[in-house]
Parts: structure tokens; C-alpha cells; sequence
């Protein structure tokens, strides 16, 4: 990779397409799915670069437009598995490699168990507990910079009942935001189409100075989910 080129930019190559044949006992919709992962380039990318999911290129270039991951920035993730979003975090704030200054700290928390990530601290715990933010508090151990959330529920299909669960997994994560953001931090959570409901984004828009809606070019065009960025804290955060 040449010298200064972030990872992340907007994948660009020959249009290869891959048929998968339907196989016996598979059903029609996991064809499909197959197919479509064969033919993703941000899934050859993920695996060329050693990223656990194509979800890091839409934190990588989130960033790249925003410039929230900063070396030296204390990060904690929120929804972390597999751990793509922690992976990209760890590079960009330079956890492992800090010789042109402070070095930088990344925690993640998800349900699921993770295989470990070099140079960050994984959490095997529900969010969603009443101790969750203890915990994390604990891992933390100081201001924190950034707090990513890629948190969503499995998808039922019914519109209305998605967007009111993720609506409450982004309301828990700007709340634990405000708790724990020094000033001038920065919140990234994802949202379905629709944006973020009005009372909500009242309050984000009280307690940072900018936010904004984004969609990065990884996120799929039939995808319904987008992301809420607000940055400058305006709060006191921990000390």
C-alpha cells in the first residue's frame, strides 16, 4: 500500500461476477446470499487485508470523511463482534505502534465471545445489562474520545418493530456516550432509513456542537441502515 493511503477508500476494480448453482437442500435465499458474498469486493478485501468483517470499511471510511479516529483517542466499541470496527480503531489510533506520540487505548463489548485483537481490550457482555457500563467504565480507566456503536437486532422484517429496537440499542449508546465522552468527543451509531427520531436527536443535538446522518459507500444500496455522527461533546464526561 502506498506511503499515507489510509485503508478504507471506495473500492474500485474489474466487475467480476461469480454464479453460485443452487444446491440441494440449500435454500434459494442462502444461494443468493452466497452469491452475493462471493461477489462482494469489500468481502475479497476484508480477507485480503485480514479484516474479520466487511463492516470495517464502512468505520474506515466513516473516518475518512470525519476524522474521529485520531492517535492517541481512547475508543470504546459497542457491538463489537466479530470485530472489525475494533480492528480498524486499533490501527487508526495507534494502539500497537505509538512511537510519534501517546499511544492509543480500544475497548470492545459485544454478547458473543471474540477471538482476541491485539492491542485491545474485548468484553464478553451483554450492553444491554444493568452493569454493562460499570464494566466498561473499569476497562476504560479515564476520558474517553469516541464511542462507536454498530449495535442492531436480528431483523424480523417488519419495518416498524426494527427501527424501535434499534432506536433502543442507539438510545442506550448515546446515553452511556454522554456518561463517559470528555469534551469535544465524538458519537458514531447506526440507524435505520428514517434517521434518528426527532427527541433523540434533539438531545444529541444539545449535547454536541454538529450531527449528522451518513452512509458509507461500504454499506449496501439496499441496505436500510445508515449512521448518526455528532461531534464536540459539549459535556464534562468523566475525570
Amino acid at each position: 500500500m502506498p506511503a499515507g493511503k489510509r485503508r478504507g477508500s471506495r473500492l474500485k476494480g474489474r466487475n467480476l461476477h461469480t454464479r453460485v448453482k443452487t444446491a440441494k437442500g440449500r435454500k434459494a435465499s442462502s444461494t443468493r446470499w452466497l452469491q452475493r458474498q462471493l461477489n462482494d469486493p469489500y468481502v475479497r478485501a476484508a480477507e485480503r487485508l485480514g479484516y474479520r468483517s466487511r463492516a470495517a470499511f464502512k468505520l474506515a471510511e466513516l473516518d475518512q470523511r470525519f476524522h474521529f479516529l485520531k492517535p492517541g483517542c481512547c475508543v470504546v466499541d459497542l457491538g463489537a463482534a466479530p470485530g472489525g470496527w475494533t480492528q480498524v480503531a486499533v490501527e487508526r489510533v495507534k494502539v500497537l505502534n505509538a512511537s510519534s506520540g501517546k499511544r492509543g487505548h480500544v475497548v470492545g463489548i459485544d454478547v458473543k465471545e471474540m477471538e482476541p485483537i491485539a492491542g485491545a481490550v474485548l468484553l464478553a457482555h451483554d450492553f444491554m445489562t444493568d452493569d454493562a457500563t460499570a464494566r466498561l467504565k473499569d476497562a476504560l480507566a479515564g476520558p474517553t474520545d469516541v464511542v462507536l456503536s454498530d449495535m442492531a437486532t436480528q431483523a424480523t422484517g417488519h419495518a416498524a418493530t426494527d427501527h424501535m429496537r434499534i432506536m433502543t440499542l442507539l438510545e442506550a449508546a448515546a446515553d452511556f456516550a454522554t456518561d463517559v465522552l470528555c469534551p469535544g468527543g465524538v458519537f458514531v451509531g447506526k440507524v435505520l432509513q428514517g434517521g434518528t427520531e426527532n427527541q433523540l436527536l434533539g438531545r444529541l443535538k444539545l449535547n454536541f456542537k454538529t450531527v449528522k446522518h451518513a452512509k458509507p459507500p461500504a454499506s449496501r444500496t439496499n441496505s436500510a441502515e445508515t449512521y448518526v455522527i455528532a461531534e464536540g461533546f459539549r459535556g464534562g464526561g468523566r475525570e
